[in-house]
């Protein structure tokens, strides 16, 4: 009689190599962005009142782009629309607006900090200085890398003043509008 043998063990996991990579991985196409990667200047333009929300405003601007007055009030009009009915998404009050004048067109994103630690985001987008023609983003849209990364910078700053801060709530939210995030961001 021959004794059992052991099971087979699982293949031990590695990093694949380049001729590995899966199809869907496009390695012209990510070499390409890392070529053209820069940085954006972000600006913290205050924190503004909209539809009964505190709502922190930033500009993001691509190389040779400048947010234009109008565009700014265009995107403060787009997110108090939709905040206005913010009470039915299980808003908190609390809000980042983002005014993106891009490389191929403006987007204006409106994040708003809802029930049970979740967010909600409105991605619209339009051609470049026509805030007129602002419309809501393709399905499945989501912040960009400069964009996410002041979204990044604006959860830790609701963390460490509002969810961990201490003091009254006053007080904590006017630590959250304080805390900007500003200058080139990669």
């Amino acid at each position: 009689m021959s004794e059992p043998t052991a099971p087979a063990s699982p293949p031990v996991p590695h990093a694949p190599s380049v001729a590995a990579l899966p199809a869907a991985v496009d390695a012209d196409a990510l070499l390409s962005l890392a070529g053209e990667h820069h940085t954006r200047a972000v600006r913290a333009l205050g924190v503004e009142h909209a539809a009964g929300h505190l709502v922190k405003v930033y500009a993001i601007e691509a190389p040779g782009r400048r947010l234009s007055a109008s565009g700014t009030r265009a995107a403060l009009l787009a997110a108090a629309d939709h905040l206005a009915s913010g009470g039915l998404r299980g808003s908190l009050g609390l809000a980042t607006l983002i005014v993106h004048a891009g490389g191929d067109g403006d987007y204006v994103l409106v994040h708003t900090w809802i029930e049970g630690y979740m967010s909600d985001l409105l991605i619209l987008t339009g051609p470049a200085d026509r805030p007129g023609e602002l419309r809501p983003g393709r399905q499945g849209l989501a912040p960009c890398v400069w964009e996410a990364a002041v979204f990044a910078h604006e959860r830790d700053a609701l963390v460490r003043h509002v969810l961990v801060g201490s003091g009254p709530l006053t007080d904590r939210l006017a630590d959250w509008g304080a805390d900007v995030l500003e200058g080139d961001v990669r």
